[in-house]
């Protein structure tokens, strides 16, 4: 069974149609790449899957609940602005699988430090998120996104900013 699936989907604001009878699905260790010049409809789509937008006609079917999905959207400016440290952003990749629970567990400091290690941004760790680069941001959300799930993630130019 898909965890994602687009069936006739088509995308766009108003009467402006960008993507028409889109049909693709995603199974589990499934990658998708959509590649496409500016304003192509990646980023319409990418909002439309996950729910932020609604698409103009077709349907989404999506086999994962919303706190198993990680998302790295393009960055704005005033995302830039963010005055967290970086610790504080990473670990609130964890809030959607926490469920009611006030507080971060064990578990989930364990998950925000072993994924900052992994990906090499420990020494981050007490840096305010907004005095850091441009790719070192992209690179702290690419983090977060990471610690709120391993089912499915959505990253919507995450490479951008960073180097090879």
């Amino acid at each position: 069974m898909p965890q994602l699936e687009c069936v006739n989907l088509s995308l766009g604001y108003g009467n402006n149609v960008i993507v028409n009878n889109l049909n693709f699905s995603v199974k589990a260790g499934d990658y998708l790449c959509i590649l496409g010049g500016n304003g192509s409809g990646k980023s319409t789509l990418m909002k439309s899957l996950l729910g932020l937008q609604k698409s103009l006609c077709g349907e989404i079917f999506m086999n994962v609940r919303p706190n198993e999905i990680g998302y790295v959207p393009q960055q704005t400016e005033l995302q830039k602005d963010f005055p967290a440290s970086v610790w504080e952003v990473v670990l609130s990749g964890c809030q959607g699988i926490r469920g009611l629970r006030p507080f971060y567990s064990f578990r989930d400091r364990r998950v925000a430090l072993e994924t900052m290690e992994r990906m090499k941004i420990s020494q981050l760790s007490s840096k305010c998120y907004r005095e850091l680069s441009g790719g070192q941001q992209q690179k702290v959300l690419l983090v977060r996104a990471l610690c709120a799930t391993d089912k499915i993630l959505f990253l919507d130019e995450p490479v951008s900013g960073l180097d090879p």
